[in-house]
């Protein structure tokens, strides 16, 4: 059925589409009996993964980027993604980059994006995820994450408490914050990813939490979101830093590469879907290696499969995370890479 549904949408504006995908994500929501058997329809085999003192009911996580503005949280959670990132969310509002701002490259299985930002601001997410905390149920609550940026218009020498102040709104609201400094549409912002840059937000970020008395259990993470197109002595650099000050990492964002496509495409903005799977997967290699075995760390890029997520976790994953996977395969993804999940844990245990 999504396969007919998807040639529909394909024909659109790729943010068209998006738009109004969401929008029938929100109605459906919207009505709880449709909702409750949307969640059993789509029920995820249990696969729980502790961290963070959270449990996560599956490993499969939907990325920033998909629900930035904390409008379609119930529906993913119905969706059986085991736990959710919302977000960008800058500290003021933003329309983000002129139209169009997204390319869609099917026979790759991927999406260009340069939307830059473009969300509601801090003040309405946190009024939105207020209304949220007192109206979801308990069993159908998942972790969520909040991915944080800066304006555009934000000079470099005031991230840090441009960062600092969007976690003092959305901090308490969160199960855990994602600082994004990898982010290729915000001018100067992957600049963040330099130590010198990146330790003030931490410093900042972490004094926050110090002080707050908003913990609901759990250690409420502070992770960092990092680039694909970092270097070697650039990785060394950023695990370091994270090991010392943030609680995991998340890899990786869009590229600016175009290794993978078949012929050349001039649109600017980050690169997801397959042809980002292998960087992305040997970053996240080389920061396991880095970071020794138990530094959390979720892996992000290229995923549509179960055998995908898997190579994640090989990789050094405790959790993953998909976004274009997900716009390409459907509302079935996260259960059907789940039963796959859980089908070869089967098979390991039958085994040995």
């Amino acid at each position: 059925m999504y396969s007919v549904l998807r040639r529909a949408l394909f024909r659109l504006d790729p943010e068209d589409a998006h738009d109004i995908a969401t929008a029938q994500m929100m109605r459906l929501q919207d009505i709880a009996m449709v909702r409750r058997l949307i969640a059993r329809a789509f029920r995820s085999r249990e696969h729980p993964v502790e961290l963070w003192g959270l449990r996560f009911p599956n490993p499969v996580g939907i990325a920033a980027g998909f629900d930035k503005n904390a409008r379609m949280v119930p529906m993913l959670s119905a969706l059986g993604f085991g736990f959710i990132e919302v977000g960008t969310v800058t500290l003021r509002p933003q329309a983000g980059n002129p139209r169009p701002r997204m390319f869609r490259l099917a026979e790759s299985q991927a999406l260009i994006n340069r939307l830059g930002f473009n969300n509601e601001g801090a003040e309405a997410v946190a009024a939105r995820l207020r209304a949220l905390w007192s109206s979801m149920s308990p069993e159908g609550w998942r972790p969520l994450l909040v991915n944080i940026g800066k304006n555009r218009d934000v000079m470099i020498e005031d991230a840090a408490k441009s960062y600092e102040e969007s976690y003092r709104l959305l901090g308490p609201l969160a199960d855990g914050v994602v600082l994004n400094v990898s982010s290729p549409n915000t001018p100067g912002l992957r600049d963040l990813q330099s130590p010198e840059q990146l330790r003030p937000i931490l410093e900042l970020v972490r004094e926050v939490r110090r002080k707050s008395e908003f913990l609901r259990g759990g250690e409420h993470p502070i992770l960092v979101k990092i680039a694909p197109d970092l270097d070697a002595a650039q990785l060394a650099e950023i695990a370091g830093l994270c090991r010392e000050l943030a609680d995991g990492i998340i890899a990786t964002n869009t590229t600016l590469s175009r290794d993978g496509l078949p012929s050349p495409v001039a649109e600017a903005g980050g690169l997801s879907g397959r042809p980002l799977f292998e960087r992305s997967t040997d970053v996240l290699r080389t920061l396991r290696g880095l970071l020794g075995p138990d530094y959390p760390l979720i892996g992000v890029g290229g995923i549509f499969s179960a055998q995908d997520a898997i190579a994640k976790i090989s990789a050094g994953a405790n959790l993953v995370q998909a976004y274009t996977g997900f716009v390409y395969e459907g509302p079935g993804f996260a259960s059907r890479i789940n039963a796959g999940l859980k089908n070869l844990e089967s098979r390991i245990q039958n085994s040995e």
